[in-house]
């Protein structure tokens, strides 16, 4: 009996020592599968910037409107020089007396440019949003402003000088965009630049939060 027992008590042992060694790598897959919000959530801030590039692109369409409308020019000018791309030169003529004689109304094809330019902008806002907030999101606005100012930059020369330039002459036999004669090269930078310090300024209202579960609190109780 005694053989026995030990036998037993051995089994026991590595029994234990199995189950132990179980749980250790249960614990330590757990904790790997566990998601660290303390890294940057790119994901999320990729779809905050989609939403913000909206606005972003709201903001910058209202400044063209005001300063083309200060400037005695057709409040949707841009959207008039923009539209060149898919309509070709007749698109200056939106809105004007001579108008595009097209089927669908000059106010529905300016309606549908606007669109087209806000849908442009939530596309842009996905990289500004996410570069902003990866490099820049707990630094001070001065430096979130250069990192908007930099990223409109940028977006304006490859957009203009890198693609427009040579894509539009390419599709549509003329260049109304870029060639200034239409629209100064420095309106299209600011337009740019509005766009891209809106970013900068709503960046921090995207900001990623981890849910916190609240506990309870036991009410204190008061004495008589």
């Amino acid at each position: 009996m005694t053989t026995d027992l030990k036998q037993k008590q051995l089994e026991l042992t590595q029994l234990k020592q199995k189950v132990a060694s179980l749980e250790a790598e249960v614990s330590t897959a757990t904790a790997s599968d566990q998601w660290n919000h303390d890294k940057f959530y790119g994901t999320y801030y990729g779809t905050v910037g989609f939403v913000f590039g909206g606005f972003a692109a709201m903001a910058s369409l209202l400044f063209n409107v005001v300063g083309s409308t200060i400037a005695g020019k057709h409040p949707l000018e841009i959207i008039r020089v923009y539209m060149t791309f898919p309509l070709g030169k007749k698109a200056l003529a939106l809105a004007t007396s001579e108008g595009t004689k097209m089927v669908i109304s000059d106010g529905v094809i300016l309606a549908l440019g606007c669109c087209l330019y806000i849908g442009t902008g939530t596309v842009l806002g996905v990289l500004f949003h996410w570069v902003i907030c990866r490099f820049a999101l707990k630094a001070s606005l001065a430096t979130r402003l250069l990192w908007g100012t930099a990223l409109a930059g940028a977006m304006w020369i490859v957009n203009f000088y890198g693609i427009l330039s040579w894509l539009q002459p390419a599709l549509f036999g003329g260049n109304w965009i870029t060639n200034g004669e239409y629209m100064e090269w420095w309106v299209a930078l600011a337009t740019h630049l509005v766009f891209g310090w809106t970013m900068a300024l709503i960046a921090p209202l995207g900001a990623f939060e981890p849910y916190k579960r609240p506990t309870e609190q036991t009410p204190a109780v008061t004495g008589m």
